[in-house]
């Protein structure tokens, strides 16, 4: 490939990129504006929204394809199977609060019947029960606490999280890791 070639589609890739971006923003505000609204917001011409999206339909699957890849690659950077179990929920925690909180209209459009939506969750799903498996094992989680219960806990939290955008999320994630793993009640009154 020449450094030609290689530069017109880095620019195109950016181009892309400057527009999925744009739609984000906008269509998080409104989401009946118009490809024209989205062109504008990413400073480009609304013809070259139109080249790279056929139709708006196009251009809102291609930020959830975006932003799912987002959310295949937050886990990816914690490292849930190397890191040391607290260390690799906080991070995947972040990482995942940044997708959900950036990309909240992308995400909330994928499609679980998208079979690449559905292999990226079912391989985050794992990942992270192998990650509380080893929290685990490491005494970060009880020993007599449902595996598949505290994932379905901590799945809520971050949604929740997410919702809320109530703070940063470094600030999100150390609240829900906080919640998770101490709860909200002192422990009174139980039996």
């Amino acid at each position: 490939m020449s450094e030609t070639t290689r530069a017109l589609r880095s620019d195109a890739e950016r181009t892309v990129r400057t527009i999925l971006e744009a739609a984000e923003r906008v269509l998080s505000r409104n989401p009946a504006a118009s490809m024209e609204q989205i062109a504008e917001a990413a400073g480009v011409a609304r013809t070259t929204v139109h080249r790279r999206f056929a139709s708006r339909e196009a251009l809102v699957d291609a930020m959830a394809a975006w932003a799912n890849q987002r959310f295949a690659e937050a886990i990816d950077a914690a490292h849930p199977e190397t890191a040391p179990p607290l260390v690799a929920l906080y991070q995947a925690t972040v990482n995942v609060l940044r997708v959900k909180i950036d990309w909240g209209f992308a995400m909330s459009r994928m499609l679980s019947d998208d079979p690449e939506v559905a292999r990226v969750h079912a391989e985050v799903d794992a990942r992270c029960e192998r990650l509380f498996g080893r929290a685990r094992e490491a005494g970060v989680l009880r020993a007599d606490v449902d595996p598949l219960w505290a994932r379905r806990v901590y799945y809520a939290l971050c949604h929740e999280a997410a919702q809320s955008r109530d703070g940063e999320p470094d600030a999100l994630a150390a609240r829900l890791i906080d919640t998770l793993l101490r709860g909200v009640g002192t422990g009174q009154g139980l039996a």
